[in-house]
């Protein structure tokens, strides 16, 4: 049986919808995954970038493309009240819980689940008895546990997410759970010098 590592913050909803595609796309495959909670926003001001709904043309074309994804994969999806916002307490809770399918599960429907404020405190509230965490959010250990884990995505590579990590590969987004697939089956491709050249394209220019 594989490990996949699914690094992920609930803000994205390209993570949402690749949590609920997984088991479909992946189906009939032996793996078992990981989840790791990480923010995206240590990923994007390490690697120096801004999240889509930073740009205004990429935030509308964003909430269109993600309406029509789960449309079109039959996921039930509504956009919080208020994107993007603070995802630390959803976090850390995840941290002091433990991440596993149906922790992540409650998270993810929090947020995109009824179109609700994912902040507010009577819901986020409500969210901490569901999930019953064994340790308190709010602890110092939890959040340097959030932070120690941010570090170890970016000391990976990981830039944005999703992120999904198998046998020491690195596949980034909703659409590239088919390349993920495909490692699993045994694609022998991915051990041909083709994996390795195609990655290592050098820049004609840098801005």
């Amino acid at each position: 049986m594989k490990q996949i590592g699914f690094w992920f913050d609930p803000i994205s909803p390209f993570a949402y919808l690749a949590f609920e595609r997984l088991p479909q796309a992946l189906e009939g495959c032996s793996y078992a995954v990981e989840y790791r909670p990480v923010l995206l926003a240590g990923l994007l001001s390490h690697w120096g970038q801004k999240g889509p709904a930073e740009i205004e043309p990429k935030r509308a074309w964003t909430y269109r493309q993600i309406a029509w994804l789960a449309h079109s994969h039959g996921i039930e999806m509504q956009m919080p009240a208020v994107h993007p916002f603070n995802p630390l307490p959803l976090l850390r809770l995840l941290v002091a819980a433990g991440a596993n399918r149906r922790s992540v599960e409650l998270v993810m429907r929090h947020v995109w689940h009824g179109g609700a404020d994912a902040s507010e405190p009577a819901r986020l509230a409500a969210l901490a008895a569901a999930m019953q965490p064994a340790r308190d959010p709010a602890a110092p250990q939890v959040k340097d546990g959030l932070r120690a884990a941010t570090d170890e995505a970016i000391a990976h590579g990981v830039f944005g997410v999703p992120t999904f990590e198998l046998d020491g590969r690195l596949f980034w987004g909703l659409d590239a759970l088919p390349m993920v697939r495909s490692a699993l089956q045994g694609d022998a491709w991915f051990d041909t010098p083709a994996w390795h050249r195609a990655g290592a394209r050098p820049p004609g220019v840098q801005r």
